[in-house]
């Protein structure tokens, strides 16, 4: 799907940049770009969705349990 931006009246080419630039991040545009950045080879790709999937379950576990899910570390 491509992206578009009409200009509107009066609107300067850097409002209409910066509209372009949050329709690309909301469409997660600039996330898949940064992810393909460089080569993830399949064994990477699976154990990062795995770890997703785990904080996923955990984070399902607590809501259930009547806990409030807290940032878990990136380590």
């Amino acid at each position: 799907m491509a992206i578009r931006v009409k200009a509107r009246s009066g609107e300067s080419t850097d409002q209409m940049l910066r509209r372009f630039k949050k329709l690309c991040e909301k469409e997660g545009l600039t996330k898949d770009i940064k992810r393909k950045e460089y080569y993830e080879k399949p064994s990477e790709r699976r154990r990062r969705d795995m770890r997703k999937a785990i904080g996923r379950r955990i984070r399902e576990a607590m809501e259930l349990a009547g806990e409030k899910p807290s940032r878990i570390s990136k380590g």
